[in-house]
């Protein structure tokens, strides 16, 4: 077997479920719906075989439409980059008439009334929904094991986490069940599992792209998409971006492939709390940063001062507001919180309620000046490259959201703690499948850019796809499922 850290899969692999129209990315779909060669009805038609075939072992798509899919397939569609191409949104975000769970008994029965700005936008796009991938309960906690929705797995291993809160979403794409599916990430929830199953997540910056009326003191959480393809998740890019004339960025073109930009990138491996990776991220992480040095670009180690434990508590003094309003609804209905609520909520609300009065202000207030000292990092660099997680995919059980509170709380901030920090500053970031773990294991590697520079970072993309493959030709092989 390869090294796990060629760049090769050391997994072993089958061909696709049948259908070869399936074969490719999302573009390659919509590109034979133009041509002629195919319909969007046959896709799918043929997308529902394959979720059929491969979603049992996994429990990553969680409820389905097929029919709707189908009447919208052989209706009028709009012609955007994706029209006719299969997609699936995470079960934490509205599309009109469709369930909602939120990954929680709590939302048992929930039915949407409205679409949201996001879906709205990738339907807009051509994209046919056929259902929702799974997610854990209110996207809190970085493994997919939802007492109301079941474990999530890797396809990698099943015996693995397929990361979270997008859990689902990564674990459809990764699988090969479509090409692309929608993620959100509120403290790294599209980067953990694009890490975890391989595939690439995109975090937009901060306002970057079409979103709801905002509810929080700050707007940590951002939409997505975790995709197989560079250009899958650079036309996406153009789709869900806001075009008014109070976006803080200018509009992203179509980005079609590398430049030939030389940057400045500085990367590290120790996270904020003074703790160096597991020694085959290490590795991981040093391979990408010699590659890189390899595209031509200017790559040094860096030591930053991220303020480790006053970040930790402010983060999670705002992190754990949203579960304290969750019980706090739950009581308002009759319900006794511990009946429809997992522990891990429950402990995250019980923190909240221990915090000073002034706490998500405090917070607020902190990150303003926080994000603005951060950003002085990138006058110095064009680009930071550091760890996604500090350890390969965990086991399933370990973190799950179902356990005590206090036997999941510090073993998740450990492993997830170089992902937070860009959703307090608004930083864009992502995760790009560069490693794999003796163990056949995904490892992927961190990008951080300055604000606005999406574009810098699909750049980056494409040129380490193309000098160093991933998991996923256009043959559309998969992990081996068998």
């Amino acid at each position: 077997m390869a090294s796990g850290l060629s760049g090769c899969v050391r997994s072993p692999f089958r061909a696709s479920i049948g259908h070869e129209l399936l074969e490719g990315d999302a573009l390659d779909q919509a590109a034979r719906v133009r041509r002629g060669d195919t319909t969007p009805t046959e896709l799918v038609l043929a997308a529902i075989d394959r979720i059929e075939a491969l979603n049992p072992p996994l429990n990553a798509v969680v409820s389905t439409f097929y029919e709707r899919a189908l009447r919208e397939a052989r209706g009028p569609l709009p012609n955007g980059p994706f029209r006719g191409v299969p997609y699936l949104l995470k079960d934490l975000i509205d599309l009109e008439g469709t369930p909602k769970t939120m990954g929680s008994r709590s939302f048992q029965g929930f039915v949407s009334k409205e679409t949201a700005p996001h879906a709205r936008a990738a339907l807009e796009g051509g994209l046919i929904v056929l259902g929702k991938t799974n997610t854990p309960e209110f996207g809190l906690v970085a493994t997919t094991e939802p007492a109301a929705l079941g474990i999530c797995r890797n396809p990698w291993n099943r015996d693995r986490s397929a990361g979270g809160s997008s859990g689902g979403a990564a674990a459809a794409v990764a699988s090969g069940m479509l090409p692309i599916a929608q993620a959100s990430d509120g403290g790294g929830s599209i980067r953990v599992p694009a890490s975890c199953c391989g595939v690439l997540g995109l975090k937009p910056s901060r306002g970057r792209n079409r979103a709801g009326r905002q509810t929080r003191a700050v707007d940590i959480s951002v939409k997505h998409c975790v995709s197989r393809s560079v250009r899958d998740t650079a036309a996406y890019s153009v789709l869900v971006q806001r075009r008014d004339e109070t976006a803080p960025y200018a509009p992203l073109p179509f980005i079609e492939g590398p430049s030939g930009e030389r940057l400045r990138i500085g990367f590290f491996t120790v996270n904020p709390y003074g703790d160096d990776a597991d020694p085959e991220v290490k590795r991981s992480i040093e391979a990408t940063a010699a590659l890189c040095a390899d595209l031509g670009h200017e790559v040094e180690p860096v030591d930053l001062d991220f303020e480790g434990e006053a970040f930790l508590e402010h983060f999670m003094n705002l992190w754990s507001s949203v579960p304290a309003g969750i019980v706090q609804r739950v009581q308002a209905r009759g319900l006794a919180p511990e009946s429809v609520l997992e522990p891990v909520t429950l402990g995250l609300a019980e923190r909240f309620s221990r915090a000073p009065d002034d706490a998500v202000p405090r917070a607020a207030a902190f990150f303003e000046a926080y994000a603005r000292r951060i950003d002085l990092y990138f006058r110095q660099h064009d680009m930071l490259l550091s760890p996604v997680l500090r350890r390969p995919p965990i086991p399933i059980g370990e973190q799950a959201g179902t356990k005590p509170f206090d036997q999941v709380y510090g073993p998740m901030i450990d492993y997830v703690s170089y992902t937070p920090i860009w959703n307090a500053t608004g930083h864009p970031a992502m995760s790009v499948p560069m490693g794999w773990s003796d163990e056949g294991l995904p490892i992927g590697s961190q990008f951080i850019a300055g604000y606005g520079h999406e574009r810098r970072l699909i750049e980056m993309a494409y040129a380490l796809e193309a000098a160093r493959p991933w998991t996923f030709p256009r043959s559309g092989h998969l992990p081996d499922l068998g």
